[in-house]
């Protein structure tokens, strides 16, 4: 494979294990009554995905220009493995987030104290904060999945369009650019067609899922929800987020064959 696309499988990996991450930024506001700097600190994680995202469209689409100059018309192994490594990733963030959560809500008291990124980071990498990250290692705990149903503790629509959301978000930019194989001629056509695609997705999310996560991290504030059911509605979003990285498999090439017939007629 080419080069390109091992640093694209990378960057794929870092961009979904900090998304997955995101489910537990809510618990760790509750926790410490501070979700805005919560928030706050973990928009720093956000700068970083957000900048692997910028590189992961240039550098498929520079895979796809090289074989075309060379003849070749397919190399869907290639965007199956990336999207591959999103199921990865958002296991590999499932089993971080009970560490994650130690960790981000040490940071936040401590920026809380002090105010100041400079000294969180000095303490981040200094020894008392590298045994604090060992000592905080843990891994989910198995109740948090075991006494709760869907439809009634947890909305199954929720539920559903998370997996529908996080599918389409997976492919969108990945769909886009294979697009470009099966309609050469509008290739970079298709490739800015992503945009209508993930623009969809994200409506869901924002309009929909985002607005539910907020309702249920007031009412753990508020003391109508429990924080050890808000942790298993976090554990449920992180299921249903994997099973959409394995539904965008199943969509992937459908949504790459409409986009292509789109470049031609739009």
């Amino acid at each position: 494979m080419p080069v390109q696309i091992y640093i694209v499988l990378i960057l794929t990996f870092v961009i979904n294990l900090i998304t997955t991450l995101s489910y537990s930024v809510r618990i760790v506001g509750i926790r410490t009554s501070r979700v805005a700097i919560s928030f706050a600190l973990f928009n720093i994680l956000v700068l970083v995905s957000r900048t692997a995202n910028g590189f992961q469209a240039p550098l498929l689409a520079k895979t796809v220009e090289n074989d075309l100059k060379i003849g070749v018309t397919s190399n869907i192994g290639a965007f199956r493995l990336i999207i591959f490594s999103c199921s990865v990733a958002t296991v590999v963030g499932t089993l971080l987030i009970p560490t994650f959560q130690r960790v981000l809500s040490k940071a936040v008291i401590n920026f809380s104290i002090h105010k100041s990124m400079g000294k969180l980071l000095i303490h981040g990498f200094s020894k008392s904060g590298i045994l604090y990250f060992k000592d905080s290692i843990t891994f989910p705990r198995r109740e948090n999945i075991s006494d709760i149903k869907l439809g009634n503790e947890f909305p199954l629509r929720i539920f559903i369009l998370n997996i529908f959301a996080v599918a389409i978000l997976t492919v969108g930019v990945l769909s886009a650019v294979y697009a470009s194989y099966l309609n050469p001629e509008y290739r970079t056509t298709a490739s800015n067609l992503s945009a209508f695609i993930n623009g969809f997705a994200t409506i869901i999310m924002f309009a929909f899922i985002d607005p539910h996560l907020s309702v249920m991290t007031d009412d753990v504030m508020l003391g109508k929800c429990s924080e050890a059911t808000f942790r298993k509605y976090i554990v449920y979003m992180t299921i249903a987020r994997l099973i959409g990285t394995l539904v965008a498999q199943l969509l992937f090439l459908p949504v790459a064959e409409v986009l292509a017939l789109a470049a031609s007629t739009v």
